[in-house]
């Protein structure tokens, strides 16, 4: 008998509601609109710089203003998630993105499309820490993994659109479509809870425990996980006070060294800069541009899948080697292919070099 109630509760912790899965698929969506800034330069960088007469600096400018958006973004993002919960900083996000999409859209002269970009940039910014925060907080420990790499995956479908449609749309067209997502999620917003933890924070506690139900069903006993959520606020707000210079000491040296050296190093890769320029870097390896980014935007996708699947099974350490590997050999190979491309004979290798190493890059 008590081996049958344990294989019950087993597979109850098992199942995931169907308010789960929507919540979950309601946040990335502005994963999505993260994933169309990042490619959006890669396929429109002739047509913007031929209709308005830019110049190679102005949209280098153009490009990196996203990057400059999402720091600060990024650096009130904690902070707006904590005071005013997920949801409203959702809301500020996808105004900022909307705003900055419809202004690249609508774009008559470099300003409006600096200024589109920028907003843009700073929607991102507040995006890239609540979507997986967010996840985290609403979704169970045995699917976490699965449900936060969600987030990585439509980044990616972001990514392939623009990507594919790129070559067939026109810019203007490809900054509504980056907008899109942003307005399923305003309207979204509204059928999903609040993070319970986000709840118990502000010492809603009963409004935790409902929201928790709803989001594990109703045949499931949230009292130990309610408990636990409320432990782990509690000590949060004792540790609340201490300084940020606390970080720097000795035993927390490991734990710093691999945290702030992983987000570093994903940054410092090369990765932004080859996912931006894409078609640009095909033209100059003499491969087919339109060919090259169809190709790319039919990898990225199934390449995160992969990543959805396996993360769970491997876990995060084997899937950072591997891809630290990949990503390791893919920048040598590219750097070689460059430096030999006007040698008479080998020259020849580096269209091939580049498209197969930029598709793994991806």
């Amino acid at each position: 008998m008590e081996k049958g109630l344990l294989l019950a509760k087993k597979e109850e912790t098992a199942n995931t509601t169907p308010l789960l899965i929507f919540s979950t698929f309601i946040i990335v969506s502005a994963s999505f609109t993260f994933g169309a800034a990042i490619g959006y330069t890669a396929d429109t960088m002739s047509s913007i710089m031929s209709d308005l007469d830019l110049s190679l600096a102005q949209f280098s400018l153009f490009g990196s203003l996203s990057t400059f958006g999402g720091m600060i973004g990024a650096i009130f993002s904690a902070k707006a998630a904590a005071a005013f919960g997920h949801k409203m900083t959702l809301w500020v996000a996808d105004l900022f993105c909307i705003t900055g999409w419809l202004a690249i859209a609508l774009a008559k002269n470099i300003i409006w499309l600096d200024m589109g970009r920028f907003l843009v940039g700073i929607g991102v910014g507040l995006i890239s820490y609540v979507v997986p925060v967010y996840i985290a907080e609403i979704t169970p420990k045995h699917v976490r993994g699965a449900f936060t790499f969600s987030n990585q995956l439509l980044q990616n479908c972001g990514v392939a659109v623009v990507y594919y449609f790129g070559n067939f749309l026109s810019w203007r067209t490809l900054a509504i479509i980056g907008s899109i997502p942003c307005w399923i999620q305003v309207i979204g917003l509204f059928f999903i809870p609040e993070s319970p933890r986000w709840l118990a924070k502000k010492g809603r506690d009963k409004e935790c425990e409902e929201v928790l139900q709803k989001l594990r069903g109703r045949r499931y006993d949230i009292v130990p996980e309610a408990c636990e959520i409320k432990i782990s606020v509690e000590v949060s707000k004792q540790n609340s006070n201490i300084n940020i210079r606390s970080l720097f000491k000795k035993r927390y040296a490991h734990q710093l060294t691999i945290g702030i050296g992983l987000m570093l190093l994903q940054q410092l890769c090369g990765t932004a800069g080859i996912s931006s320029y894409g078609s640009t870097l095909f033209k100059l390896a003499g491969f087919p541009a339109r060919i090259g980014m169809m190709v790319l935007s039919l990898i990225v996708v199934p390449k995160s899948l992969m990543g959805l699947i396996l993360v769970d099974r491997w876990g995060r350490r084997p899937l950072l080697m591997t891809s630290a590997f990949g990503l390791c050999l893919s920048c040598i190979t590219l750097a070689v292919a460059f430096g030999v491309k006007d040698v008479p004979g080998i020259g020849k290798i580096t269209p091939i070099s580049v498209s197969l190493e930029y598709c793994r890059l991806r």
